[in-house]
């Protein structure tokens, strides 16, 4: 019978795993598994240099294949090796060789990777022929087998989500935020081990207006720029130069996707408790984030954001006059006219707002921030849950008609307020621009 190495075996059955959910992503539940079976393979009886202090770890091999390569064949291995090197999100040996076993699988190369290390003999003699699965005849084969399945298979990975690399396999939730050009967002900053916290946000600012942003949450980078082991006020010099462009920043957050805390973070949001002791780091508590669970209902989730479920009661040209004097006349006119109610989602992004018919999910209507002039609640109702905005009125000739009043109606007087005032940050941080 012939032997089997347990590590071979663990292999097989992750792969069968993954083959059965098709694509293989970022969230699939066997990915890490085969991450980590992969590693401790290509570590397995791996040697370290005897008269050196520093560490040799699989990386290094990969490394050495583009020097030993004298025949040209490793051109696609060798720009990942450049990409992976070039890297300033993974700053360890463990977190490069990481991110360049996501990138072969990406590549679907990692096969013809694995071929080549065993067929150069100066980097396959690091590792020990009595222990290392590389140099065992009986368990080198299956592995290439497997090997050459895994890229066979499709891997949809987000690659820019490396910087927790160097900790762990085990990845964050990484999102972006689009900002639009503003004074300041408003967000105080706290450095711990080369990395940007936040540590509160400043009340009445857009970060808290938003809501985009979570004290413990991790800025990974702005416009492109890592911030990864950024040393103190290097956000800020950041922000400076980009005053007045609009923003992309990636943030890191401290939930996991089950709710719970990113546990490669637990230390750090300790230590950010200590300082700011307001701070909560618990389980999920209900916010305008489960405003669909307060009513009793499934919340109403798109691409990873929470849209308002409210009621779309009418509208109606106004003039040429936009301001907030008009709606407490022109709302009761609207809902006298009693136009056809349509349940809608009401999504309110960082730079506009959209309306979709949650029934047909029809666009109905797209509106930036600079358009809206006004917006507030019907004041003489006893729940106030009936708001209106006032934008800029233009039809299929495209030319401006004056304003439109556009009057719904929330699900409770709380989530009413909250809508507004999202609405009302919105063109407050853009109407300088216009």
């Amino acid at each position: 019978m012939p032997a089997k190495d347990p590590l071979i075996e663990a292999l097989k059955v992750c792969i069968l795993n993954l083959k059965s959910e098709g694509r293989v992503t970022d969230s699939s539940p066997h990915l890490v598994s085969c991450c980590e079976l992969l590693e401790l393979i290509l570590r397995k009886g791996l040697q370290q240099p005897v008269l050196s202090l520093a560490h040799r770890d699989y990386w290094q091999c990969f490394k050495q294949l583009i020097q030993h390569d004298t025949c040209g064949r490793l051109s696609s291995v060798s720009l990942a090796v450049q990409q992976t090197a070039a890297c300033c999100k993974v700053i360890t040996s463990q977190g490069r060789g990481r991110f360049f076993i996501r990138l072969m699988l990406m590549k679907r190369t990692l096969g013809n990777v694995v071929k080549h290390l065993l067929h150069t003999n100066r980097v396959i003699e690091w590792y020990c022929p009595n222990v290392a699965i590389l140099r065992n005849e009986e368990f080198v084969e299956p592995f290439i087998s497997l090997s050459m399945v895994l890229s066979e298979m499709e891997f949809k990975l987000n690659i820019e989500n490396c910087s927790f690399l160097d900790e762990s396999w085990l990845l964050p939730v990484c999102q972006i935020y689009e900002a639009v050009p503003c004074q300041e967002l408003g967000m105080v900053l706290r450095y711990l081990n080369g990395r940007v916290f936040v540590l509160d946000l400043v009340k009445g600012s857009q970060a808290e207006a938003d809501m985009f942003v979570e004290p413990g949450d991790i800025i990974d980078e702005i416009n492109g720029i890592s911030l990864r082991d950024s040393s103190n006020g290097q956000a800020g010099v950041v922000f400076s130069k980009l005053k007045g462009q609009p923003l992309s920043i990636r943030f890191i957050r401290w939930r996991a996707e089950n709710g719970s805390i990113y546990q490669p973070l637990l230390k750090h949001l300790r230590q950010l408790k200590e300082e700011n002791t307001s701070l909560q780091f618990g389980p999920k508590s209900m916010s305008h984030k489960t405003v669909g669970q307060k009513r009793g209902q499934t919340p109403c989730v798109k691409d990873g954001r929470i849209l308002y479920a409210v009621q779309l009661l009418g509208k109606a040209n106004i003039g040429m006059y936009g301001g907030k004097e008009v709606l407490q006349h022109t709302i009761p006119v609207v809902l006298q006219c009693k136009q056809d109610r349509k349940e809608v989602l009401l999504d309110i992004k960082e730079t506009h707002l959209t309306c979709t018919d949650k029934t047909s999910q029809q666009n109905l209507c797209q509106h930036q921030f600079p358009e809206i002039s006004c917006v507030g609640r019907f004041g003489n109702q006893p729940d106030l849950t009936i708001f209106a905005f006032c934008v800029l009125d233009t039809p299929e000739t495209e030319r401006p008609m004056g304003f439109c009043c556009v009057v719904l109606q929330a699900a409770t007087s709380s989530e009413c307020e909250e809508i507004v005032n999202r609405i009302a940050a919105g063109f407050k941080h853009t109407e300088w621009f216009v």
